[in-house]
Parts: C-alpha cells; sequence; structure tokens
C-alpha cells in the first residue's frame, strides 16, 4: 500500500462501518491492535506522552518527536493510522507545517483541537479555548496545505466542558463549514449529549469512548445506531497493560518469583510470531548465502 493511499482506505472504511480505532503509543501496541484484527489504530497524544517520555498530556512533545513515533508505527503495520497532534504545535503557519510532516510520514490523518497552549486532558477542567474563528483558519490552511485529498483534517472541540453543548454544536457546524473531514465533540456527558450532536451537526462524527472521563461508557453498537462513524479507545490497551505490569510487578517484589504470571504472559513464540522473527532470520540467512557465493 503506497503512501497516499491511507487516508483514502480510512475513507472506505468510513463509508461501509462504523470503525473502531483502538489507542496505541508505539509500534508495538500497533502490531497488536493489527494481529486483533482491527483495521485502522488511534495514536493517541495522551499515550505517546506518557508512555514515551513520562509526561502528562499537556502538548509536552514536540512535533519531531511525535512524527518519529508516527514513522515507526506506521513500518510496522500498513492499517490506517490517525494521530493526535494537540493544537497542531502553534499558529496557522505551525499548522501547515504539521500537515506536511505528518502527510509525508504516511498516516491517513491528523486531529487539531481547539484548545489554548498548554493544552489539557479533554475530560479535565481548566481548559482554555482559541477564538472559533482563529481555529477555522486553523482547519482551512490545513486543507490547503495537504497534497493529497484524501489526507484526513480532523477537527476536535473542546467546547463542551468549557462553554457548554450549544458552543460546541456551534463550533462543529463552523469547523465543518471550514472543510475538516471529520468532527470530533469532546467530553460529552450523556448518551442524549451525543445524540443531539449527532442530529444537529452535519457530516462524519468521531466519538471517544475513554475510561474515568465525563463521557457514559456506550457501545460501538450504540454509536453507530447514532451515526458516528468513527469510535476511539485512545487509552483503553495503555490502562489495562499499565496496571498488569503494576501487579505483576507487586508480586514480583513481594516473592521474588515470576511464577503465578507465566500463564498470563505472551509467549516466547507469540512474540517471535508477532515480530515476523522468522521472517528476519530467513532474509539474514540469505543474506549470508549469497555473500558465500561470491
Amino acid at each position: 500500500m503506497n503512501r497516499k493511499s491511507h487516508g483514502k482506505a480510512l475513507k472506505s472504511l468510513l463509508k461501509k462501518r462504523t470503525v473502531v480505532l483502538p489507542g496505541v503509543f508505539d509500534a508495538f501496541t500497533a502490531l497488536l491492535v493489527k494481529a486483533a484484527g482491527f483495521e485502522a489504530a488511534y495514536v493517541s497524544g495522551a499515550g505517546l506522552a506518557n508512555a514515551v517520555a513520562g509526561l502528562p498530556d499537556m502538548g509536552l512533545l514536540s512535533r519531531e518527536e511525535i512524527v518519529r513515533q508516527a514513522q515507526y508505527i506506521r513500518q510496522a503495520v500498513d492499517i490506517p493510522c490517525i494521530v493526535d497532534v494537540d493544537t497542531g504545535f502553534g499558529g496557522v503557519l505551525q499548522v501547515m507545517r504539521t500537515v506536511r510532516v505528518f502527510e509525508e510520514a504516511g498516516v491517513a490523518g491528523i486531529q487539531i483541537e481547539d484548545q489554548l497552549d498548554p493544552k489539557r486532558c479533554g475530560h479535565l477542567s481548566g481548559k482554555s479555548l482559541i477564538p472559533t474563528t482563529e481555529m477555522i483558519q486553523k482547519i482551512k490552511i490545513a486543507v490547503r496545505t495537504r497534497s493529497d485529498p484524501d489526507f484526513l483534517i480532523i477537527a476536535r472541540t473542546d467546547a463542551r466542558g468549557v462553554e457548554g453543548l450549544e458552543p460546541a454544536i456551534e463550533r462543529a457546524k463552523a469547523y465543518r463549514d471550514a472543510g475538516a473531514d471529520l468532527l470530533f465533540p469532546e467530553a460529552l456527558e450523556s448518551e442524549k449529549e451525543f445524540e443531539r450532536v449527532a442530529k444537529e451537526v452535519p457530516g462524519w462524527l468521531l466519538a471517544n469512548m475513554t475510561e474515568f472521563g465525563k463521557s457514559p461508557y456506550l457501545s460501538v453498537r450504540s454509536f453507530s445506531q447514532m451515526g458516528y462513524v468513527a469510535v476511539i479507545f485512545p487509552m483503553t490497551l495503555f490502562r489495562v497493560m499499565a496496571k498488569a505490569g503494576e501487579q505483576c510487578l507487586a508480586e514480583l517484589a513481594q516473592k521474588g518469583t515470576q511464577k503465578n504470571w507465566i500463564a498470563r504472559m505472551q509467549t516466547r513464540q507469540e512474540l517471535y510470531r508477532l515480530l515476523r522473527y522468522e521472517e528476519y532470520e530467513r532474509q539474514d540467512r540469505q543474506a549470508a548465502k549469497g555473500n558465500s557465493d561470491e
């Protein structure tokens, strides 16, 4: 699959069904997501900050740090990936640069939000928003900058937690009019709010099914029935892995052995299969044989 086909591939999926995008935070978790049969992935900004740098989700990673991780992920899997780029790393000129480097990295699209730096997790208090007109300019420059018309520009609004539901709906409509391909109303607080947004905001909608936040736990089927075309689970895998790791380490510290955890581990064979270890060995043997023939 060539680089410019990933946005097109994701758009094709979105036209057929509600697409589930588990959150990934490195190439290995992307391999797990693909192996589980998912057709797309969401490169979580929070996941990257937490896992790669041990930092909170406050926009502390640079564009270069995030694009490098996106490149690793794209080299590992051929499923379409959306990348969370927070506020786009600055004003309209920075957004222009952001679009170029992530399109070059081969991802399917990027998500930009309307928070004021330093940003906050979408489900926490204390957020501030940029003016609607400023976000519209960011979306317009992003659309004009992309060389591939299928490269997705996803506009997230955090207005629900700052200004209320009505302003969030109005912002979403304005972002759609500015050219955003997919609209992401963050931190809605009830099923009725999700339903209302779906009824009042035209176009493709993305729902965030994160844990321990403002939104109720709803199924993908429920979102599909409302009309949402995509559902992300940005930190689900991260949180499960982190909790299991905490428990394993606690028992190791207490008992001095990992034996009780063996049955819950990915085996060496399973790991090697996921990493295509035999394929690399075969390539190495073929290269060695070629050298011996010289």
